[in-house]
């Protein structure tokens, strides 16, 4: 059950680690997949570098989302649906700090 609560963050990882994969910045693929690695240890410290990681993770995703949205209006292109996307993932980043809160995660980590 407690797979179910971490699921929310594990995908948030999975997609940044594409995002920099994609990006070919393949020394930032390891961070996400060290916090997936994370997410075994249950240790009280665990929550907190977890939650740092989607915060950044967040800001990475509107970093890009201001950096592709300047490249396409400089073009002439639409821009709306991928701000929306990409706003988001941003958003469901930022959220899935919240399962750490929920009482069953945090008596996981207190041991």
């Amino acid at each position: 059950m407690t797979f179910a609560y971490l699921s929310p963050a594990a995908l948030s990882f999975l997609l940044l680690a594409a995002h920099f994969y994609r990006a070919n910045q393949f020394l930032l693929v390891a961070v996400p997949l060290l916090m997936l690695a994370l997410m075994a240890l249950r240790r009280r410290w665990v929550p907190l570098v977890l939650q740092l990681a989607l915060v950044l993770g967040s800001l990475e995703w509107l970093r890009t989302l201001v950096e592709l949205v300047m490249e396409r209006r400089a073009f002439g292109q639409p821009f709306l649906r991928l701000s929306l996307i990409l706003g988001g993932v941003a958003l469901a980043a930022l959220l899935s700090c919240l399962v750490f809160r929920a009482a069953r995660l945090r008596a996981h980590f207190q041991r």
